[in-house]
């Protein structure tokens, strides 16, 4: 959850099914940071060895029916940040709107403050032996730009900083399905991750075909049924080719069965274990039982 404040604060909100990895949001960083020291705010990045924002891969599916997602990963500007926890002398501090800096003076010799951070959010410098991490492009917002240059270099709209009150960003979060990492962690973070289940559950598919007089044909429009201790956990039909899928599925959920009906042509029902992983269920064809 974010804080309880009614002030006005930054939070970027992210959206996993539109990046398709292009990494301008990475390179825009590099840009705006490699070589360039901003008093108060952050030392410059190394030109090697730091990637404030990262992307992650994630591939769910297995041949044909398979999916790549991409995720920008940077520094979360927590609440409740660890890394503000294992500072001393107020190297790293949070701004009233929100922005967590760690302060490239006061922060030398605190190589803690990598540690401490539980998203591995935070670089080391070893030449300058200080940590450092993505700073919201704080000095450029205080300059009164309104985006990130992550933001304004992604062509996807992959990125939207949002300044509001903690109640607005509420009501976002619950209108958007908006979610944030490693929630259990408690650190309550200002980045948020809309289809987030792109990269956190699994996705499960397979193919049903019909067979008339020996010859076999997929099954379009077929209806499938997810079920799950005898309940329906979820409902779809086939498309052109025969292909199902269902998403969203917790990893390592145990025992599904899938059935399967088409007008005139029959019915046809599998079981599964699912695993960590997003299996294809392989062909059901109708009227076979397994």
């Amino acid at each position: 959850m974010a804080g309880k404040s009614n002030k006005p604060q930054w939070n970027m909100i992210v959206d996993v099914a539109k990046c398709d990895n292009c990494r301008g949001c990475f390179l825009a960083v590099k840009d705006e940071h490699i070589g360039n020291d901003i008093p108060g705010y952050a030392a410059a990045q190394p030109a090697q060895g730091h990637n404030w924002l990262e992307i992650r891969r994630r591939e769910r599916g297995s041949y044909p029916i398979v999916e790549a997602h991409f995720m920008p990963v940077m520094c979360n500007h927590c609440d409740d940040a660890p890394c503000i926890k294992a500072a001393k002398d107020g190297a790293v501090t949070k701004r009233p709107d929100g922005i967590v800096i760690i302060d490239p003076v006061k922060s030398k010799g605190q190589k803690q403050i990598v540690a401490a951070c539980p998203y591995g959010a935070i670089s080391w410098n070893e030449e300058k032996q200080i940590p450092q991490a993505w700073i919201f492009d704080a000095h450029l917002l205080d300059q009164g730009w309104t985006k990130t240059r992550a933001e304004q270099s992604c062509a996807m709209e992959v990125f939207r900083s949002v300044k509001v009150d903690d109640a607005e960003m509420q009501r976002l979060r619950a209108e958007e399905g908006l979610e944030v990492l490693q929630p259990e962690l408690g650190t309550r973070p200002r980045v948020y991750y809309r289809n987030l289940h792109l990269m956190t559950k699994c996705l499960v598919g397979g193919t049903v075909v019909t067979r008339v007089d020996g010859v076999e044909d997929c099954a379009a429009g077929a209806v499938v049924v997810l079920k799950r201790n005898g309940g329906e956990v979820a409902r779809t039909t086939t498309d052109a080719f025969g292909e199902f899928r269902f998403d969203r599925l917790e990893k390592n959920s145990g025992r599904y069965e899938v059935e399967v009906t088409s007008g005139s042509s029959g019915r046809g029902a599998l079981a599964f274990e699912l695993g960590d992983d997003s299996p294809y269920l392989g062909v059901l064809a109708l009227g076979d039982q397994r």
